[in-house]
């Protein structure tokens, strides 16, 4: 595995490519709107009022000051208009907090909703990509970054909207400060520049550190799962990995800790000099007002004016800058959302695919197929060639590696060949539409899934579309030989199974095994492919297992990988897979005869139960 110290090629290095990131904001934005106009338009409306209440309440005060001046000077006023503007300056300060916590609300609302479209849009693109992207580990970690970064970016659509906000009354605070001298603004200037060139530094800083430390917090996450899973449990007491997991999450914890505490030390040294700028420029403005007030030249309501909003439009340029420097670094993470949702299945339907065949009337053909993984060196097919004809029933052999898995794989399109074309009823299955082929095909793996689900559930995905139709769920049921178990269940076809959840029952391994079938069948698929997922069987239930196969496809093709010759010696025909090639076919008897590869396999496996 990869530690933390690891470099990555595709890790933002220079500005260019940096604020490049900054144009998925667009489409980011797009899909915030496209989520609930209408929150949008109330968040936006409500912070364009919030804009303008500081200036409002700073110009308040400021003639206020000035009647009090006059009081003190023994000159006539108006009361009621100080009382009036009393009022109004209350008015503000209670409508500046009802705006701050209706905004709040509205941001909350907008965010769950957000976050939850982002989420589907990660799931639903995760189902059009190509199995190999998942087999990759660059793209897997690309995925996790999105799927724990892309959900929170919500806070940066109210940064962008809070910097417009926060711009409008730094307009309105500058438009104060300009009326007694434009110079004010260029101390402004002095004092937020630096802070916006340390804080972005920090920012992309920070980006590249979580870019590296991706591929080993994936690593510590799984430890971390070994060390406290079910699924885990047993093998940890027995083998007593509790210290040695432990150890390897603090060895990981480590490593992460020292890199975030040397950047945190580094931005907070550095950020707290560059913020001695800031106060020197901020104080040299109020000398230079206090200079203006004592010569008279300003009343003292304008002296007060004037260093609120100097002071006021210092922190807001400060935290424009800031929050500018926080937008372009989520800008990368957002990047890491659409650089996922940009990935385009390598597997996908041509312009104008063709249907899949319905019935299938001469069947598949590998002709000169070649197939490579992605990465490997070598090749687990060269060059195959071999037919299975319409309604025919054929066992894959071979030892462990010999490409049996790949070979359904390649069956069911989830690989394309690397070399040569797989046809069926003479037309390379890549001019089939990808879906409707896949429709055909039912298809249960030696890695099956165990779905916290209840029991209609868990049987009913085999087939979507008929997910509440209990005359099929059940009709598959019996097929797998499952509804037995399933009648002894306290909630039949309605208990939840898996620990996951409260009141789950789980099974063993040879019942899941059965509840997984009962999916395969819930497909009326003109082929069956079934991928050792009895191994955890015993020899008679197995035998009886297939024996029900076999009888339910008999008419149609299916195909059957499976350790057990008790098994295998029932399909129609033998295929003996070793390197990649089909070195032997035929009958059982026919290959016993033989006197090869598989009557020498068929030989260790009986000496076995001798």
């Amino acid at each position: 595995m990869r530690g933390a110290q690891e470099t990555r090629e595709d890790a933002p290095k220079t500005w260019k490519e940096r604020f490049a990131a900054l144009r998925h904001l667009p489409p980011l934005l797009r899909i915030v709107w496209e989520t609930q106009p209408t929150l949008c338009v109330c968040t936006l409306l409500l912070r364009l009022v919030m804009a303008f209440i500081p200036i409002s309440s700073l110009w308040i005060s400021r003639l206020i000051i000035n009647m009090v001046v006059r009081v003190v000077r023994h000159q006539e006023i108006d009361t009621h208009r100080l009382w009036w503007l009393v009022g109004v300056d209350l008015a503000l300060a209670v409508a500046s907090e009802a705006l701050t916590r209706l905004i709040g609300l509205v941001d909350s609302l907008l965010g769950d909703q957000f976050t939850n479209r982002i989420s589907v849009m990660i799931m639903e693109h995760a189902t059009l990509l190509d199995l190999a992207s998942f087999e990759d580990p660059v793209f897997y970690d690309k995925m996790e970054r999105a799927r724990r970064q892309a959900t929170g970016r919500l806070g940066m659509v109210a940064s962008i909207a809070g910097v417009a906000r926060q711009f409008l009354t730094l307009l309105s605070m500058i438009s104060a400060v300009i009326l007694v001298s434009p110079w004010l603004v260029l101390l402004l200037a002095a004092a937020t520049i630096p802070v916006f060139i340390g804080e972005t530094r920090f920012a992309f800083l920070s980006y590249s550190l979580l870019f590296r430390q991706t591929p080993a917090k994936r690593e510590l996450d799984y430890f971390r799962f070994l060390g406290a899973s079910q699924y885990s449990a047993k093998e940890v007491k027995i083998f007593g990995l509790g210290s040695y997991l432990s150890q390897r999450v603090r060895t990981l914890f480590t490593g992460f800790y020292a890199e975030n505490r040397s950047l945190a030390v580094r931005r907070t040294i550095q950020g707290g000099l560059i913020s001695l700028v800031s106060t020197a420029a901020y104080y040299g403005a109020y000398v230079f007002i206090l200079l203006q007030a004592l010569a008279l030249r300003i009343t003292v309501g304008d002296l007060t004016l004037l260093t609120r909003a100097f002071s006021r439009a210092s922190d807001l340029m400060e935290s424009i800058v800031s929050q500018l420097a926080d937008v372009s670094e989520q800008a990368l993470y957002v990047k890491d959302l659409f650089d996922y949702l940009e990935t385009r299945p390598a597997i996908a339907s041509r312009p104008g695919a063709l249907p899949a065949p319905r019935p299938i009337r001469s069947g598949y053909e590998f002709q000169e197929v070649s197939f490579t993984y992605p990465g490997a060196r070598k090749p687990v097919f060269e060059k195959l060639d071999l037919r299975i004809g319409r309604n025919e029933r054929i066992a894959l052999v071979g030892d462990n590696g010999a490409g049996k898995t790949t070979f359904v794989k390649l069956l069911a399109r989830l690989y394309d060949p690397t070399g040569g074309r797989i046809l069926l009823d003479g037309v390379d299955l890549r001019d089939y539409d990808v879906e409707d082929l896949r429709r055909e095909i039912g298809v249960i793996f030696q890695d099956y899934m165990r779905y916290d689900l209840r029991v209609s559930e868990n049987i009913g995905v085999g087939r979507i579309d008929a997910l509440g139709e209990q005359g099929l769920i059940a009709s598959a049921a019996e097929k797998s030989l499952a509804a037995p178990l399933i009648g002894k269940l306290p909630g039949g076809y309605q208990q939840m199974l898996g620990r996951r959840f409260e009141g789950g029952v789980d099974l063993s391994t040879g019942q899941w095994q059965k509840i997984s079938l009962a999916r395969a069948y819930m497909r009326d698929a003109q082929l069956l492919i079934l991928d050792e997922p009895t191994a955890s069987l015993d020899a008679r239930a197995e035998f009886e297992v297939y024996q029900r196969f076999l009888d339910l496809t008999r008419g149609r093709m299916a195909v059957v990988i499976s350790h057990r010759f008790s098994t295998v010696r029932l399909a129609d025909r033998i295929l003996v897979l070793e390197a990649g090639k089909v070195i032997e076919e035929g009958t059982h008897d026919k290959l016993v005869e033989r006197r090869g590869k598989y009557a020498e396999l068929f030989e260790l496996q009986a000496a076995g139960y001798r």
